[in-house]
């Protein structure tokens, strides 16, 4: 429990949560340093050398750090010692003197709106953010009879959730699941993709299928389509794979809608689930031509994987698509006991690939956990 919140907190900071001021830590050091440096070369070398030019750059170097007061005591700090009759720092004259009193304040004065800014900066973050996450809230470590785990990045910078989505919820049809990828990424996808979650858990508490579960999201897309601009119907589409698990996890419905299938992670082996994918959602055709269910047998100890194309379409820099089946295996055997732990291998492995993924990215793994009831295997 203790590492699975470290892990959360780490993923949260990673994607951008506000730490506090914007500044960097290192940025507070240049001004302090600079002043103490050069008092103490202009101390132990002779009076003919001048250094006092350096310290008009103290309170310029502070306001990008410091907020007003810091950064008046700095610039305070410098013209003591520039007017000190036994320092004698450089014998600086009137004019330099009056100049450097002339940045201090100007400097004083950007620390006060830089100050400002970066509280708004933090504000605007903290809300927006806090919205992406109800949007897109933390898995549980269990649901029902499963472990899960799950991993997002988003393609643009400095945002928690894109074009992908992923939610696990329990119903009084069992445990259900949904990955999906909607049309565009980024900031632009996410009303999309919170319409499509907010159908989604209401279908899983009124639907007694997955098919009605997949006839309900694609006419939210269809009617959202219909609402756009010029009135265009088949503007937004998604794929999107739904998971249902049994009561003892033993048996696994799925519905896939264009989607790429879920992995079957077994004793170190794995295998592609055999899913016929049916048309993905929005083109307002679940009605007369909706998916077919697959059931799956599980066992305890298994392991089920899906993903979104930020993974399976990745590629080198020689245009080679990532191999996630043939890696799999060595990912298993490493984090077999720490299902989030085996989603951040991925992960990592993933970028050092492609050298920097440019699309969303979504990873959700199940475990069956033993003491789990089985039906025919696969």
């Amino acid at each position: 429990m203790i590492r699975a919140a470290a892990r959360r907190r780490r993923s949260a900071r990673e994607a951008g949560w506000p730490r506090g001021a914007p500044t960097p830590s290192w940025a507070r050091w240049p001004a302090p340093v600079l002043l103490v440096v050069t008092c103490v070369i202009q101390y132990v070398t002779p009076k003919t050398l001048d250094l006092s030019f350096l310290l008009a750059a103290v309170p310029p170097l502070a306001a990008l750090a410091y907020g007003p007061a810091a950064t008046a005591l700095l610039g305070g700090t410098v013209l003591l010692l520039l007017s000190l009759p036994n320092y004698d720092l450089g014998h600086p004259g009137q004019s330099d003197t009056a100049t450097v009193a002339f940045v201090a304040v100007l400097s004083v004065l950007f620390a006060w709106v830089r100050s400002r800014r970066d509280a708004q900066l933090v504000t605007v973050r903290t809300v927006a953010e806090a919205a992406q996450f109800a949007v897109l809230p933390p898995l549980p470590e269990r649901v029902g009879p499963v472990r899960c785990a799950g991993l997002y990045r988003a393609a643009q910078r400095g945002t928690l959730v894109g074009g992908d989505l992923f939610d696990v919820r329990r119903g009084p049809c069992g445990v259900r699941a949904l990955v999906g990828d909607v049309q565009g990424h980024g900031l632009a996808a996410v009303g999309t993709v919170a319409a499509l979650l907010g159908a989604f858990r209401e279908a899983v508490l009124d639907q007694g299928d997955l098919e009605g579960v997949a006839a309900r999201l694609d006419r939210r897309l269809v009617i959202d389509s219909e609402d756009a601009e010029h009135g265009a119907p088949g503007e937004l589409f998604a794929t999107a794979v739904l998971l249902e698990f049994g009561p003892a996890a033993g048996e696994l419905r799925l519905v896939s809608c264009g989607h790429p299938p879920p992995l079957l992670l077994r004793d170190g082996a794995v295998t592609e689930l055999d899913v016929t994918p049916g048309p993905p959602l929005g083109l307002g055709i679940a009605g007369v031509a909706p998916p077919e269910p697959v059931v799956v047998g599980l066992k305890p100890g298994d392991w089920l994987l899906t993903v979104t194309d930020g993974v399976t379409e990745a590629r080198d820099a020689s245009g080679t698509f990532y191999p996630l089946v043939e890696r799999l295996p060595a990912f298993f055997a490493a984090e077999r006991h720490d299902p989030a732990a085996f989603t951040d291998a991925i992960w990592s492995d993933l970028v050092r690939f492609s050298g920097g993924v440019r699309d969303d990215v979504a990873l959700l793994v199940f475990v069956v956990e033993e003491g789990a009831g089985s039906v025919a295997g696969v």
